[in-house]
């Protein structure tokens, strides 16, 4: 497939291809859409609306050529959030729709909160969640224009705007609920025309101002890492502030972000001291989020 040259910080690579279908593996695109027909229109509907995640497709154990690919990777981001810092202000989602000018109904990391044992007085658990990048990411197999994809240099999932249909399989694919889709909603203040509406996106490097029935609006959206304040060698620079925005804001310092391929980064540094938990382990998804309880 031929990639688009209008955005090279999206389609440096090309697009990994949705697998052929087998009877132990992914749904096809036809077996896909017959699925969703029998749901119906309003279950769908209601079942997206809560939050709910629809089992498309099988859990697909992580293949050799995954783990292959990764440690050919000139860097390999992620997170390690440590869930015990966590004091639940939320400034990470803040700091995040400032950075990337999200609109309403679009947050690329969300603060979910669990109460812990019967005690009242007992610290409930936050959690920090954005896209978990994984290495096997169910959004890319059922992507029926190959739209969303994973970058070759570091492991990024990516959207193409120009690509994205706006059929919201890859959300209802997602196991982790990280991918919202844009309705076209604007803040009061960007619909009014004032100065702040005509700044535009830094989101992958396209500088996109908020138009109607223009991209990102009818597309999925989802965390990207900050790659944006990537430099020309794709790294980030946190002493210079060009780092990921929610775990430069974090106040309770409980977002790690780094390269897994640099023995010295944070993140790898927590991995071999501590004892990092994947969600959802058991998918085969290999999410490259990791916490620590």
């Amino acid at each position: 497939m031929t990639t688009s040259t209008d955005h090279p910080q999206i389609t440096t690579t090309t697009p990994q291809q949705p697998p052929n279908p087998s009877p132990g593996g992914m749904l096809s695109r036809r077996e896909l859409i017959d699925q969703l027909l029998a749901l119906g229109a309003g279950a769908l509907a209601t079942a997206m609306g809560a939050g709910a995640v629809i089992p498309l497709a099988q859990p697909v154990p992580a293949a050799a050529e995954h783990r292959e690919r990764a440690a050919k990777r000139k860097f390999h981001y992620g997170m390690v959030i440590d869930t015990r810092r966590c004091v639940g202000c939320r400034a990470c989602m803040v700091a995040c729709k400032a950075e990337n000018k999200t609109p309403p109904g679009v947050s690329y990391t969300v603060v979910v909160e669990e109460a812990i044992g019967n005690r009242t007085d007992d610290k409930p658990l936050f959690m920090t969640k954005p896209c978990f990048h994984c290495e096997t990411p169910w959004c890319i197999n059922v992507c029926p224009v190959s739209a969303t994809f994973k970058r070759e240099q570091d492991g990024i999932v990516v959207i193409d705007y120009e690509r994205c249909i706006g059929c919201r399989y890859c959300i209802t694919a997602c196991p982790y609920g990280a991918r919202y889709f844009d309705f076209g909603e604007n803040y009061p203040s960007v619909a009014q025309g004032t100065p702040y509406s005509e700044v535009p996106s830094p989101e992958y490097n396209q500088f996109r101002r908020r138009e109607a029935e223009a991209s990102p609006i009818g597309n999925v959206r989802k965390c990207t890492f900050c790659l944006h304040l990537q430099d020309k060698e794709g790294r980030y620079d946190k002493p210079a502030g060009r780092w990921p925005a929610c775990a430069k804001t974090c106040t309770g310092h409980a977002i790690f972000f780094g390269d897994f391929n640099d023995p010295e980064s944070e993140v790898s540094r927590l991995v071999r001291e501590r004892q990092p938990i994947r969600l959802k382990e058991e998918l085969g998804t290999e999410p490259n989020v990791l916490y620590l309880l």
